[in-house]
């Protein structure tokens, strides 16, 4: 299996003759939310460039996140529900929430070609000139120069925003910091908990043999308390595509710098009588799953990913490559290693990676899944607060409908036994998104705007990380873009009802429809441990 070209960043060399690419609105990053703000603009008359950090668009989206992560499809309007209206087209039916990431990969160029929207890859961000307030140009590693009259970072990590000196928030606040119930160290929630009593140790029972693979943490000083705030983000995975059929299925081959100790406390948990770390395969067209984390140990790495979005690019790079190692390894562990017992090696055998999808990195996604990236600190801040209806706000871009999730940040031992730390699942209804937490406050910038490492907190963004509404947010972003360009204004100074009345025309869902019967509990219910 070639792997070669399955990286975050290879290094590139600095032109001769560099570029200059100037446009009424640069983004940057080929997220769905760029790809949205990019094809608004365009609809509104503006010209754009997309530049891109990797050689790929659409984000998760178009790299294995096949199974929506819904909430309620009634909140999901604009480009947004065109997106999985395309898809219904792409499977001759009439939407299509599940898919697979060829399909979604078809839409996003195909967007891109009819909105003649140029795109440029293998742009890494290098630095950020600002004057007065305003980002004048971003200047690419291998020396491309963007200058735009506006900008938007539609990246998962956040990097332009925080290399334009922006304010933002990097882990959990503490409860105290927003009034909030469920940010911050959370012990007590039973999802993906280990079910039964598993030994930390590599010697079990005694602790002076050391800690197995995966777990981070053996100190009792260093637990913390309920709610407090940290630096800890949430896992990082792969969404992979699986296949069982025979015609389109690739053996799990084993990765590089294979390390079977990693699986042993997997090992011992099956041993326990716990077999889960592959129940959440979701079915997509032709015979494909997304598989996801699921469970106590699964395809989560858990600690793993804390140096990633303060990290320089070659940090990433060796983080990238070792959950890379990591998810690969553990379905090859599973199908071959002669410890694991007959029936979950027949089981895990069954499935392979699929043949047609990824061609180029050797059938494994390229698109490592970000949880979590920088969040902007802006006038208005989302918190849980928003998500349990207890406040609200009268500027609305869009809804958000998906439980406040958040996987587990840390695994831990407490009192001899393996636990993990941070996974939250909370039910809630639909909730409008504010437009100031998508733009700077104006004393730091006033023609930036961050559809996707927006003004939040952790558990609030838990809610709001969600690809459908990262593709409305993108919108409204391009939509505000378009109209500060029209009346030569600053984002922060553009007229909301404006906004409002051109994103309504567009198709966006601003405020929910209580008429419409939506149970939250059951929403969760129905979809918990399928799309997280």
């Amino acid at each position: 299996m070639n792997f070669s070209k399955l990286h975050y960043y290879v290094p590139v060399k600095k032109s001769d003759n560099p570029q200059a690419i100037e446009r009424d609105l640069i983004i940057y990053g080929s997220t769905p939310a760029g790809i949205t703000a990019a094809v608004q603009a365009e609809r509104m008359g503006l010209s754009v460039a997309i530049a891109e950090f990797g050689r790929n668009v659409g984000g998760i989206s178009a790299s294995g996140l096949g199974a929506t992560d819904l909430g309620a499809k009634e909140a999901i309007g604009g480009l947004s529900r065109e997106f999985y209206t395309e898809l219904g087209k792409y499977y001759q039916t009439n939407e299509q929430w599940i898919f697979e990431p060829k399909a979604a990969k078809y839409v996003f160029d195909k967007w891109l070609q009819e909105h003649d929207i140029e795109i440029f890859f293998e742009q890494h961000l290098d630095t950020v000139t600002c004057e007065d307030g305003e980002i004048k140009a971003i200047v690419m590693e291998k020396g491309n120069v963007y200058k735009g009259e506006f900008f938007i970072d539609a990246s998962y990590e956040g990097d332009l925003l925080a290399k334009a000196g922006i304010s933002y928030f990097v882990g959990r606040e503490s409860n105290a910091t927003y009034k909030e119930k469920y940010n911050g160290v959370q012990f007590g929630h039973p999802h993906h908990q280990f079910e039964q009593w598993v030994d930390p140790y590599v010697v079990e029972g005694k602790p002076e043999s050391g800690l197995l693979p995966g777990i981070t943490e053996n100190n009792h000083e260093t637990l913390g308390f309920q709610g407090q705030g940290d630096k800890r983000i949430q896992a990082y995975n792969f969404r992979i595509c699986l296949t069982k059929d025979p015609e389109n299925r690739v053996p799990f081959p084993k990765p590089p710098n294979y390390d079977s100790n990693r699986y042993l406390l997997l090992l011992r948990y099956i041993k326990s009588g716990v077999w889960d770390a592959m129940k959440l395969h979701t079915m997509l067209p032709n015979g494909k799953t997304d598989l996801n984390n699921h469970g106590a140990f699964s395809t989560d790495n858990i600690g793993m990913n804390y140096d990633w979005l303060e990290g320089d690019y070659e940090t990433r790079e060796r983080i990238f490559q070792d959950h890379f190692t990591y998810d690969l390894g553990m379905l090859y562990f599973l199908a071959n290693d002669t410890r694991v017992p007959t029936n979950v090696r027949e089981e895990v055998s069954q499935w392979g990676l699929a043949k047609d999808e990824f061609t180029e990195t050797g059938h494994w996604p390229h698109q490592l899944y970000i949880r979590e990236g920088k969040r902007m600190i802006s006038d208005y801040v989302m918190t849980d607060n928003n998500c349990l209806g207890n406040t609200t706000i009268n500027d609305s871009i869009g809804l958000a409908s998906y439980q406040m999730d958040s996987h587990h940040c840390r695994r831990v031992v407490i009192n001899g036994r393996t636990y993990n730390e941070g996974d939250v699942e909370i039910p809630i209804s639909p909730y409008p998104i504010s437009y100031r937490s998508i733009r700077p406050m104006s004393e730091e910038c006033t023609n930036l705007l961050v559809p996707v490492c927006l003004s939040s907190s952790h558990i609030a963004y838990g809610s709001i990380r969600m690809e459908p509404v990262f593709m409305i947010l993108g919108q409204s972003a391009g939509a505000a873009a378009s109209l500060a360009h029209k009346d030569n204004t600053t984002v922060q100074d553009i007229e909301y009802q404006t906004l409002k009345r051109e994103l309504e025309s567009a198709g966006q869902v601003l405020e929910w429809d209580d008429s419409i019967e939506d149970d939250p509990v059951a929403r969760m219910e129905a979809t918990f441990g399928e799309n997280q």
